[in-house]
């Protein structure tokens, strides 16, 4: 079993959401954070916040997207607790929309998902995960470190109507622990280095309790447990695979029972 005090986590998007409540549960637990975003107001403030409870904290204003930013993220760990033991690549955006939209008289072509939008997501949740990790997990064997990397992937892997750009990045996620694990276990390194994602369903985030009410009733009305999943108990499981090192190579939903119906 690992222990959380005095390791070394690498958040992404750890400025606000799931990342944030993630490097929370992580200094409350005598652990040490990186926390990357590009929020810079947001993210100086949650270091403010850490260090007024004793939390050691290094913040780097890093786009996901740009290789030399990630290894900057990546060194920074090093340079300031000389080690990585969780990597958690939880940036993520949505741009949702259908890909063909017709015109209900006409039964035409009217819109559709552009380029730009279904690129943009996938830059930041699928190629900004992988710079991450890469760069993060080339530290971590040459610094001779041992922990785990945890994605985050999403109910919305299983295929959401509107969301053909986001689903096929978080079902990215899925097989990625998979492969991952196989690479790290061909190359001797799988008892040091674990690989697995979570799959959140409806979490509680600012930004889903702000959301138009009578939606949000909508959604709950679908989770079986009755309410939203809180973002602690995600934290809670992300520190539960960490903590357990038979736990690789697969995705761990939290969703509070919550099954897709036939449209999505």
């Amino acid at each position: 079993m690992l222990e959380i005090k005095d390791s070394v986590a690498v958040i992404t998007g750890g400025a606000m959401g799931i990342g944030k409540c993630v490097a929370s549960f992580w200094v409350q637990n005598g652990g040490r954070v990186v926390l990357g975003d590009m929020a810079e107001e947001a993210l100086a403030q949650t270091k403010k916040e850490f260090e007024a409870v004793g939390g050691k904290v290094a913040t780097v204003v890093c786009n996901v997207t740009r290789e030399d930013e990630c290894a900057r993220l990546a060194d920074t760990a090093i340079e300031h607790f000389g080690q990585i033991n969780l990597v958690a690549p939880f940036a993520g955006v949505i741009k949702d929309g259908i890909m063909l939209s017709p015109d209900r008289e006409t039964g035409k072509i009217t819109r559709k998902m552009s380029l730009q939008d279904f690129q943009f997501v996938l830059d930041i949740n699928l190629t900004g995960v992988f710079l991450t990790v890469r760069e993060c997990a080339e530290r971590m064997i040459n610094n001779n470190c041992k922990g785990l990397i945890c994605l985050v992937s999403s109910t919305g892997s299983l295929g959401t109507a509107g969301q053909l750009n986001y689903s096929s990045t978080k079902a990215a996620m899925s097989v990625m622990p998979k492969v991952i694990t196989a690479e790290f276990f061909r190359r001797g390194l799988s008892n040091r280095l674990r690989c697995v994602a979570i799959a959140p369903g409806y979490v509680a985030t600012p930004m889903v309790k702000g959301m138009d009410q009578k939606a949000l009733e909508k959604i709950v009305a679908d989770v079986p447990i009755g309410r939203l999943v809180e973002p602690e108990e995600v934290a809670q499981l992300v520190g539960d695979l960490y903590r357990n090192e038979a736990m690789a190579g697969d995705v761990y939903f939290i969703h509070g029972g919550l099954r897709l119906g036939s449209r999505g």
